[in-house]
């Protein structure tokens, strides 16, 4: 009997089997549709991985606009830009990228986490500024920033979903870590004898954010999120530099400093003390802030709040409250609660990009 040739597969084609070169098509075939089809969710899951890899949010170079085709609101890159590097890719093909810092004010080092909404690349807003909200984790805070490292928890999502509903500005995300160690918490300031982490917040991190993007010359621009320690340190930057910054949503947060490092340093306490910084504004006569409470039924610490809200909401000191059904200390309640009014809210007090008439 005659032997039957291989095929390219290296199959017979006795009993009626597929010749192997019909059978590497089809095959392949099937793999393209699989991937195809699949493509979102191996990057989701990373199967194919480009984490670690650098990457642009923007060029620098947008600078060659002529000074006069810039709106006088905005700040195009002062640069040098950060060295980024992918963390995440997002579903909706947004990324996360992390840059290591050393504060020329501070002193410190430590990672910065960016995020950046779809908006920021379309050629229609290549000469506008985007809000910055400065997005800060509870806990520690250190070595990483639970905002940057987890896109589980939402925030990004609810910003891009926002934008698109019309709900939110599309915010760049700003995620800095908010202590120099694991084993302190320094209340956003800059204790006695210890790490600056109020100038690294206040001017060092708002710093990076200005060489690298896009941003506003006004404090309409500026804002902050945060929650628990978080909430506590973007809501003491805003009533200690109003001129800088606008708006905080502080979540679960608390309302005076506590941590042990300030060694009974009074004076230097009730210089980062949010009720003595907001009489200080009320007694000065603004500027005017705003600050939007973020609270879950099923936390404690809202009659904190209130009790700071009926003494000093008054004047230049604008409150609200968002009470999260069901809220739970937590990162996700505090989304959750972002997406049912808290994002609608700030952007009501902040500016948002202008598309450009005349641009492409």
């Amino acid at each position: 009997m005659q032997q039957d040739q291989q095929g390219d597969g290296g199959s017979s084609t006795k009993g009626g089997r597929r010749p192997g070169r019909l059978r590497l098509i089809l095959i392949s075939g099937g793999l393209a549709l699989t991937l195809a089809a699949g493509g979102a969710a191996a990057y989701k899951y990373e199967i194919f991985s480009d984490t670690g890899e650098p990457v642009s949010f923007g060029k620098v170079e947008q600078k060659t606009a002529a000074a006069s085709d810039v709106p006088p609101d905005v700040r195009m890159p002062t640069g040098p830009p950060a060295a980024f590097v992918r963390t995440h890719r997002l579903p909706d093909g947004t990324q996360i990228g992390k840059a290591t810092l050393t504060g020329a004010k501070s002193g410190f080092t430590g990672d910065v986490w960016v995020w950046v909404p779809q908006e920021y690349h379309e050629p229609r807003y290549a000469r506008s500024a985007f809000p910055v909200l400065i997005s800060l984790p509870g806990g520690r805070g250190y070595p990483t920033n639970y905002w940057g490292t987890g896109p589980g928890l939402g925030l990004q999502k609810a910003v891009s979903d926002g934008a698109k509903a019309g709900t939110s500005l599309p915010f760049i995300l700003v995620m800095p870590v908010t202590n120099a160690d694991t084993k302190h918490h320094f209340d956003g300031s800059d204790i006695p004898g210890q790490p600056k982490m109020g100038t690294w917040m206040a001017e060092d991190v708002p710093d990076f954010a200005k060489a690298n993007f896009r941003t506003f010359t006004s404090r309409d621009g500026w804002a902050f999120m945060g929650s628990s320690a978080g909430g506590f340190n973007g809501f003491k930057q805003l009533l200690k530099y109003p001129d800088r910054f606008k708006a905080v949503i502080a979540s679960g947060t608390d309302i005076v400093p506590d941590s042990p490092l300030w060694n009974g340093n009074t004076k230097a306490m009730d210089e980062n003390n949010p009720e003595k910084l907001a009489a200080k504004l009320i007694a000065d006569g603004g500027p005017d802030v705003y600050v939007n409470f973020q609270i879950g039924t099923a936390e404690t610490g809202r009659e904190k709040a209130e009790k700071f809200m009926k003494e000093y909401g008054r004047g230049p000191v604008h409150t609200a409250l968002q009470v999260i059904q069901d809220g739970e200390h937590n990162g996700k309640s505090y989304v959750r609660g972002m997406r049912e009014g808290s994002l609608a809210w700030i952007s009501k007090v902040m500016s948002g990009p202008t598309p450009d008439p005349g641009g492409p």
